[in-house]
């Protein structure tokens, strides 16, 4: 089967309309698509708590877990597990020995690569590095033209697009929106294949059940080699504690099926303060803490030294109607010093993003999304989801606002490269050359830099007034509407093995025939 009829196949039998198809190839073929490698900072991160202040979090964290113990709810293998590693396992409920986390976890990975179909596309999480990934899991879109609507998969296949084309998108993501035109027991095929298919970047996979996650390795097998898949990690994959302290069925059998295969898992307790967990910082902390640190160490009980991701989404809640706010203070100190625990527990670090409570892409979308984009940077994150498109409390994905913040995401690629210390950068040529009361403007240093001198937004005006009137006065928005709509005229997927995209196929139509579609 050729690369079109594959996807000539995958949108639902219809011929799509491959007119201009010559006309994007050749625009791209005269501009190459760029891609930012992931983010090394070259500066120390932000911290906030000394080693005083950890160690308490610390030793919080560790009474949690033995004086009042996490739930591990139907799921009998894994407190068989945990009894015989040495907890005290009471009903569902676990306590452990001081300490048997935390050695535990030491087995696995502090830094890990999650490899791409296209190896120059791998990523490496942990270190120093910062791995931007798209917004998750929201099952609304909105936009300029349908405003807010329920999300499809043609949606999720143009965020995927989106995110490949984006030089600042390090990563395919996940769930970039519920496509709720597909049944719920089904859409993961779907879901899985247009990040293998649309984008060559590395993604995330399913979560929603056990028998979805192991879908997802048994694609990643066809597509990679079942060897390869055993000892590399090819796919990442996002579970969530239901706080407070409770781990479920279904994330446990999906952290066990994807923990078994060797591959990622981001472990990130789900928290609203005051509502999951304590009003204050220094509680939510120890909380979080004892929860990821019980699904890490479940995961190397599955199998030691499977990749893992200290994960947290923390948020503060509006205290008078309960909720969730963005952009706050409480949480930014929460993802800075989770970020030191991470580190000193000697794992990688998932927080962050470009989180905001607005329902469009405004001001307050803005503002609050650069006070949770910029934190992430500066505190060192690894792995971060929701890094473009998210919208209304992760309710919505938005096209619009995900060309927003890809611009700012390159800018703390920029950001991130810090001060240039060369000879170039010094500029003592350009200094000496124009002496007092002159400018540099035409100096031969501006002239060799002026290209790269300074970030460039894709989507800023910075005109005069008289030409952006001239020019339709539109704001960012309208601006943005018109930038991703050129992203999805000018795609073109990138190629595939045409072997392994049939088996792909093949393995999708057989898995679905063999059950009836569900819509609960």
């Amino acid at each position: 089967m050729t690369d079109q009829a594959a996807a000539d196949q995958t949108e639902g039998g219809r011929k799509r309309d491959r007119g201009g198809s010559g006309a994007r190839r050749a625009r791209r073929e005269a501009r190459p698509l760029t891609f930012f490698p992931a983010i090394v900072r070259r500066f120390p991160v932000t911290e906030v708590l000394n080693d005083e202040g950890l160690s308490i979090i610390e030793a919080n964290a560790e009474t949690i877990l033995e004086e009042i113990g996490i739930e591990f709810r139907g799921d009998e293998d894994a407190l068989v597990k945990w009894k015989a590693a040495g907890a005290d396992v009471r009903d569902s409920r676990v306590h452990f020995p001081r300490g048997l986390c935390r050695s535990l976890i030491a087995k696995a990975p502090r830094t890990f690569v999650q490899h791409a179909r296209n190896p120059e596309r791998n990523v490496t999480i942990g270190g120093d590095q910062t791995v931007f990934a798209p917004v998750y899991g929201p099952p609304f879109i909105r936009n300029l033209d349908d405003g807010r609507r329920y999300a499809t998969i043609e949606d999720f296949r143009n965020f995927v697009r989106m995110a490949y084309l984006a030089p600042s998108m390090h990563h395919s993501g996940g769930t970039v929106c519920e496509p709720v035109d597909l049944p719920v027991n089904k859409r993961h095929y779907d879901m899985v294949y247009a990040h293998m298919r649309y984008s060559d970047k590395p993604f995330m996979g399913s979560v929603t059940h056990p028998l979805r996650a192991a879908d997802t390795v048994a694609m990643c097998r066809l597509l990679f080699g079942a060897d390869f898949v055993d000892r590399h990690c090819v796919v990442i994959n996002l579970i969530n504690a239901n706080s407070p302290m409770m781990w479920d069925a279904t994330m446990l059998g999906a952290l066990r099926t994807y923990a078994e295969a060797n591959q990622g898992a981001v472990i990130s307790p789900f928290i609203l303060s005051g509502a999951m967990s304590p009003v204050t910082v220094a509680g939510t902390l120890a909380q979080l803490l004892a929860e990821a640190m019980s699904g890490m160490a479940f995961a190397q009980l599955c199998r030691p030294g499977a990749p893992v991701v200290f994960g947290t989404f923390a948020s503060s809640i509006s205290m008078q109607s309960g909720a969730p706010t963005f952009g706050t203070p409480e949480p930014t100190l929460v993802l800075l010093a989770a970020a030191q625990l991470a580190r000193r527990l000697g794992v990688p670090f998932r927080s962050g993003g470009s989180l905001c409570g607005s329902k469009i892409a405004d001001a307050q979308a803005a503002y609050e999304s650069a006070q949770t984009l910029l934190p992430t940077l500066l505190g060192g994150v690894n792995f971060v989801l929701h890094a473009a498109g998210w919208l209304e409390g992760g309710l919505a994905s938005g096209y619009e606002k995900f060309v927003m913040d890809i611009d700012q995401c390159a800018m703390m690629q920029r950001l991130a490269e810090g001060v240039d210390l060369t000879a170039n950068g010094q500029a003592m040529d350009a200094i000496r050359e124009v002496g007092p009361g002159k400018h540099y403007l035409g100096c031969e240093h501006t002239q060799r830099n002026f290209l790269t001198a300074f970030y460039r937004s894709t989507i800023a005006d910075n005109n005069s007034f008289e030409q952006w009137e001239a020019e339709g006065a539109q704001d960012a928005a309208q601006r943005a509407n018109k930038i991703w709509k050129q992203m999805l005229a000018d795609y073109e997927a990138p190629p595939i093995d045409p072997a392994k995209d049939e088996a792909l196929l093949g393995y999708m139509a057989e898995k679905k025939a063999s059950f009836p579609d569900a819509f609960a």
